[in-house]
């Protein structure tokens, strides 16, 4: 038998110690919460976690501004920081307008501090009145909205939010805005197109559809 290799196996690294220590990697490291990012407990679906869109639209139902909080979180909680993310109206000549005339929003909505908000950016607030106003006064504005949600839903990614990460489910929400302005864009502009329309020409009627509802868009947002 051939003699045997003298000496051992070196060690090859710092001994470490076998438990974790604080401010390591894998202890005392908060990672995402259970459900993801930016959830909480449902309270109309027996407390599972979960997400809720707030949505400001135009008359029409295209999304003008959205945000994501927990399920648990009052509707109001975002209202200031969503009307704030309103764009502005560009096109026309002179100065872009920033602020829609009104703003109809339902009764998760009647606070004052809400109605003070859009005063002071020169919106009149149009906001059901808690125990004053039937629960379907606003159904001829707030339909128009919640088909909006309808929408969302109804594309698959939306509909259950799997994705953990808020990032990704933020970039999916703009994707699926995207879709619904483009789904939006041949009512305007369709009339005036034919088979042999010019790419230069479709541009130009895209432009002026976007210009002409530009004003009735803003009249009538919801929350």
């Amino acid at each position: 038998m051939a003699p045997s290799a003298s000496g051992g196996a070196g060690r090859t690294s710092p001994r470490r110690p076998a438990r974790f220590q604080p401010g390591q990697p894998g202890r005392g490291q908060r990672g995402i919460p259970p459900g993801g990012a930016y959830t909480g407990p449902n309270p109309t679906d027996r407390g599972k976690c979960g997400s809720k869109r707030h949505v400001i639209t135009d008359r029409h139902g295209v999304p003008l501004a959205f945000c994501v909080t927990g399920a648990n979180r009052h509707d109001s909680v975002v209202f200031e920081e969503l009307v704030d993310a309103l764009p502005s109206i560009a096109g026309k000549p002179g100065r872009p307008r920033r602020w829609p005339d009104k703003l109809h929003a339902d009764k998760a909505y009647d606070m004052d501090r809400c109605r003070d908000h859009l005063k002071r950016r020169g919106m009149t607030p149009r906001i059901a009145r808690k125990g004053v106003e039937r629960n379907d006064r606003l159904g001829r504005y707030r339909w128009v909205v919640e088909r909006t949600h309808a929408w969302f839903a109804g594309m698959g990614k939306l509909r259950t939010r799997f994705e953990r990460r808020i990032d990704i489910h933020l970039a999916l929400l703009s994707m699926a805005c995207c879709v619904i302005c483009l789904r939006r864009l041949p009512e305007f502009c369709w009339p005036l197109l034919s088979s042999r329309t010019h790419p230069s020409r479709f541009l130009r009627l895209v432009r002026l559809a976007a210009h002409e509802s530009e004003s009735p868009g803003w009249t009538a947002g919801n929350v």
